[in-house]
């Protein structure tokens, strides 16, 4: 006995150190009271280092239960109640809520009974437990996201099974792998044939060699990679139907082809809808003409008939006074015919620039200098009442414009800016370099790129809404009638969009309108128009000199050449192109050629230039025109040595070019 005491005091050291080097917390507790109650306790005699490390509390010996966690004791005695009454070991996991860790405990009763000591092993799972329950979500989110992925499938397998667009998917070999009921349906009415997965679509359309061929195109296009949509008509039952199919190639997991696929959806209602809307369109565009078509004759036909009435009403009276000898009194007559005559010619010049067919004489030119000459006639036009002023951007970029048209439409914009300031007010004329970009190349429906603005701005009545969009017009006018003839503004569009330009109008009633032209910048210099030679000078150079005129008008032809003829000029006459290369051909000498530019059997006036400027490289040359083909000038423009002279002319005009042609081609 004695041995086993002394064994039992060496072996004591030891298991006091395996006790304090444990890695799970150990501790021994007594229970203080003679039997269970409400108060009961339980004291800590013994802790292992570990202890702390695990639970988290300190200097846990000498501690009673109730004072380290007050409010969770009554739970901790009575589980370790039940230990010292039966004696049985408990393993459980509990959080520690004054520490908020999580603990696995194992709790045993020490022998004799009557000691009152339960050990406590235990480990801080803290860790494992929040691994767990991230685990455990992660699982039920996986369930949940599988069970959905199911529920999915079952109503995207229900969605493309019922609808009406037809799906059919093939692998590579062209055998059916699935289709839906609208595809079968399809099959049904064109081939006679129904459609079931691990059919060979081949096979189907055997009985059909053109839809087989054409089918089978379409996917191999599609299993080659290729994505397309392509709009497929058949007839069923006498009717056309229109399918848009979409083909599309089937990929796996890793990107590879495995199959492909097609949407096929019923167009034929859009189709037709489509149609009726593209004709309904069309009928509203036609009636839109016929009534531009209306106004504009009914405007032309006005302003003419007044100056046909006093133009055949001068003749005839100039007439009766000649058979009765009354020649003083032809004077007056023929000034109202005269006056009439430059009335329609501007008139028809209006229209010309409306419709973008007056011919231009484009040069290099600085806007503000074009203007600072044009300001002084604009204050004596628009008068006193009205402050002009000229706002000139330095450094103005150079635009490619004919000056006079240019002149001619800001002239329009500033008479039109006076009729609105009845009372006076301001007039500003602004100009400025531009860049349009995209945005505002769409909205002003011009290319973007560099662009010089003038805009003229009035403190007038400015312009209701409702007619806004109707200024432009041919013959369109809100002033009274004998005020003006609706022309106007729109010659000055007509002439910006033949210069590439635009014409925008910013106004609001009582607030004023401004107008802008926008014209495209030219990277040229600034050309100076060199002075015409005195008349008196040219008229020597003209001696013995031969004019070809051209022109299908027999009236024309004897007017110009009585014309030249009186400034000693010889002239050789054609009716067309062919009759004028007959005539140079058999006529040595020819210094000028006249021609009108729109000519009969298939050779317009430029045609003949060039032809006859193949033998004679130096002739000028004069068009005379009242209705400008742009494509005969090459858009406009003209090369050196040649004029336009725009119909209706004076004997004067005419006289002075030809002589003008004639010097500067003998210089």
């Amino acid at each position: 006995m004695e041995e086993l005491d002394r064994h039992a005091r060496l072996a004591l050291p030891i298991f006091r150190q395996l006790f304090d080097l444990m890695d799970e917390g150990f501790c021994v507790i007594k229970f203080l009271d003679s039997e269970f109650g409400p108060d009961s306790d339980y004291i800590h005699i013994a802790a292992n280092a570990a202890y702390a490390r695990h639970a988290g509390i300190p200097n846990v010996v000498g501690q009673k239960l109730r004072e380290m966690v007050p409010d969770e004791a009554d739970a901790w005695i009575a589980r370790y109640g039940k230990v010292l009454e039966s004696g049985e070991p408990i393993h459980f996991e509990q959080e520690l809520v004054a520490t908020g860790r999580w603990l696995r405990l194992s709790a045993f009763r020490l022998e004799p009974a009557d000691s009152k000591l339960v050990a406590v092993l235990f480990q801080d799972i803290t860790r494992e437990r929040a691994a767990k329950q991230e685990l455990e979500g992660e699982n039920l989110h996986l369930s949940e996201r599988m069970e959905e992925a199911v529920k999915e499938r079952e109503l995207f397998a229900t969605l493309v099974q019922s609808s009406d667009v037809a799906v059919l998917v093939v692998d590579p070999d062209l055998n059916i792998v699935a289709a839906n009921e609208a595809a079968s349906k399809e099959f049904m009415q064109r081939f006679d044939r129904t459609v079931e997965a691990g059919h060979s679509l081949v096979e189907l359309l055997s009985a059909a060699p053109d839809n087989l061929k054409q089918m089978s195109d379409r996917w191999r296009r599609s299993l080659a990679g290729e994505e397309f949509e392509v709009v497929e008509s058949f007839k069923v039952g006498g009717t056309t139907r229109h399918i848009e199919l979409r083909m599309r190639p089937l990929r796996n997991s890793k990107g590879d082809i495995v199959g492909a696929y097609k949407f096929g959806h019923d167009v034929t209602a859009t189709i037709a809808e489509q149609t009726r809307r593209e004709a309904a369109e069309d009928a509203l565009r036609q009636s839109q003409k016929m009534e531009a078509i209306g106004q504009l004759t009914g405007g032309l036909a006005h302003d003419f008939n007044n100056l046909l009435t006093a133009i055949s009403g001068s003749f005839e009276l100039i007439e009766t006074r000649l058979q009765q000898g009354r020649i003083e009194a032809v004077e007056k007559y023929l000034i109202a015919g005269k006056s009439a005559t430059r009335r329609a010619a501007a008139l028809t010049h209006r229209l010309l620039a409306f419709a973008r067919r007056q011919t231009l004489t484009p040069s290099p030119t600085n806007l503000n200098d074009a203007l600072a000459d044009l300001c002084d006639l604009i204050r004596r036009t628009v008068g006193p009442e009205i402050e002009v002023e000229l706002v000139a951007t330095k450094g103005i970029w150079t635009t490619l414009v004919d000056q006079n048209q240019f002149e001619n439409a800001i002239l329009n914009l500033c008479i039109n800016a006076r009729d609105a300031m009845p009372g006076g007010g301001q007039l500003t004329i602004e100009t400025g370099n531009r860049w349009v970009d995209d945005a505002q190349s769409a909205k002003l429906n011009i290319g973007s790129g560099q662009y010089v603005s003038v805009c003229v701005s009035d403190t007038g009545t400015g312009i209701p809404e409702e007619i806004r969009e109707r200024v432009f017009d041919p013959f369109f006018t809100t002033k009274p009638m004998g005020e003006g003839t609706g022309l106007g503004l729109s010659m000055v569009y007509g002439f910006a969009k033949q210069s590439d330009g635009h014409v925008a109008i910013y106004s609001e009633a009582g607030s004023g309108t401004m107008v802008c032209i926008y014209l495209p910048r030219h990277l040229g210099k600034v050309t100076q128009a060199a002075p015409d030679r005195p008349s008196a000078e040219v008229h020597a150079l003209t001696n013995s000199k031969v004019a070809l005129i051209v022109d299908d008008e027999p009236t024309v032809r004897m007017l110009v050449a009585d014309a030249l003829q009186e400034v000693g000029i010889a002239t050789l006459e054609a009716a067309d192109g062919i009759e004028a290369l007959s005539v140079a051909s058999k006529t040595e000498n020819i210094d000028i050629l006249v021609t009108d530019v729109g000519l009969p059997r298939g050779m317009n006036g430029r045609q003949i230039a060039d032809a006859i400027k193949q033998e004679r490289h130096d002739i000028p040359v004069l068009f005379i025109t009242g209705y400008a083909e742009n494509a005969a000038f090459n858009h406009g423009h003209i090369r050196h040595g040649m004029e336009i002279l725009t119909k209706p002319f004076s004997v004067d005009e005419l006289q002075n070019r030809v002589r003008r042609l004639l010097s500067s081609s003998k210089a």
